[in-house]
């Protein structure tokens, strides 16, 4: 979707440079910083034991806010996991126009890496976000109520695919960075959710499946179904 400087094409949409690429997210030293300095003054005013707890939690946020790279699965037809966690959905569902649609649903822990990534590559065509709740993420009703952010791709074959961020019971904010227009390629890097989520996949119901529920998926290297492939 580019021409070899490096920018797109005439006609083609813009290309989205993957971010966050840190690794370590920067989100991680400004939460980490208050329990890192109240560790410090525990130390220096004689209570090493609540100073090793502040450590912890400091740890603990570094550790949620974690972005390793990773490697895509399969070929350019297959639909790669958005994010880390526990499948707690993967079957057909009915979309609200009566249509009918394969949903992969992840839930995310808060030891779980929370940075999203793209399924398969593709066009935005909308962002919307939604709701207002933060009902814990395997509520059936955070499907429909939780704030969210809903993501819609158009691959190159025309297909339309949905990314959606789903808030939990102590996540507070979801980041999400292409616009619309923006050509997103498979597995890049897009945004996050803080502390504790979970992040939906709808599919054309042509898909093949290859997760259940109960499978434990990483995002970007895991396959969650595979498309039809294209004669």
């Amino acid at each position: 979707m580019s021409n070899p400087t490096g920018s797109p094409a005439p006609g083609e949409p813009p290309v989205f440079a993957e971010r966050p690429t840190d690794f370590i997210v920067k989100d991680a030293f400004v939460l980490g910083a208050l329990p890192l300095a109240l560790a410090g003054f525990a130390g220096i005013a004689g209570f090493p034991q609540l100073g090793f707890v502040l450590l912890g939690l400091t740890v603990f946020v570094a550790l949620f806010f974690r972005n390793p790279p990773r490697f895509n699965a399969g070929d350019e037809r297959t639909v790669v996991a958005p994010a880390d966690g526990r499948v707690i959905e993967a079957g057909e569902i009915e979309q609200p126009d009566g249509s009918k649609a394969c949903r992969v649903a992840i839930f995310l822990s808060v030891f779980n890496v929370h940075v999203n990534r793209i399924p398969i590559a593709g066009r935005v065509l909308s962002i919307e976000r939604r709701g207002g709740k933060y009902l814990a993420a395997f509520n059936r009703r955070a499907e429909t109520e939780n704030a969210r952010c809903e993501l819609t791709l158009e691959t190159a074959h025309g297909e339309r695919i949905g990314v959606i961020q789903i808030v939990g019971l102590i996540a507070r904010r979801i980041i999400c960075h292409p616009v619309e227009g923006d050509w997103v390629e498979r597995g890049v890097r897009y945004g996050l959710i803080r502390f504790g989520s979970r992040t939906d996949v709808v599919l054309p119901l042509s898909c093949e499946l290859k997760v259940r529920r109960g499978d434990r998926v990483r995002g970007g290297s895991s396959p969650l179904a595979q498309l039809p492939e294209i004669s």
